[in-house]
């Protein structure tokens, strides 16, 4: 008796299935996810990285700036990869251009919101 009825229910599930979805129907649920990642993370991160190097090439001497490590100094000096930062009186460091994170105005004023 039970095994009738698993058959009877078996059958019943294959006969209304109505067949195998497309390839496009199978790949719509991926398009959607890929589209919802696009949107709330590549584009933003994108975003972001653009507005960076626009400051890093804006970067002057005299400008504070604070380093992806933490490191607030100023800016005594300046090339295409390189930028030396006066960190204390008479102590300078020597670093790669690309690890200015931002400016000392906006890390206070981030610090304050």
């Amino acid at each position: 008796m039970f095994n009738g009825l698993l058959v009877s229910t078996a059958y019943a599930q294959t006969a209304s299935g109505g067949g195998q979805p497309s390839a496009f129907e199978m790949f719509v649920p991926f398009i959607f996810i890929f589209v919802i990642f696009y949107f709330l993370i590549i584009r933003p991160q994108a975003k972001r990285q653009k507005e960076h190097q626009k400051f890093l090439a804006e970067v002057k001497r005299g400008d504070e700036v604070v380093t992806s490590s933490g490191i607030l100094g100023r800016v005594e000096g300046i090339t295409d990869q390189f930028v030396t930062l006066e960190i204390a009186e008479g102590v300078k460091v020597k670093m790669l251009r690309s690890q200015i994170a931002t400016s000392q105005k906006a890390a206070t004023t981030e610090e304050k919101k």
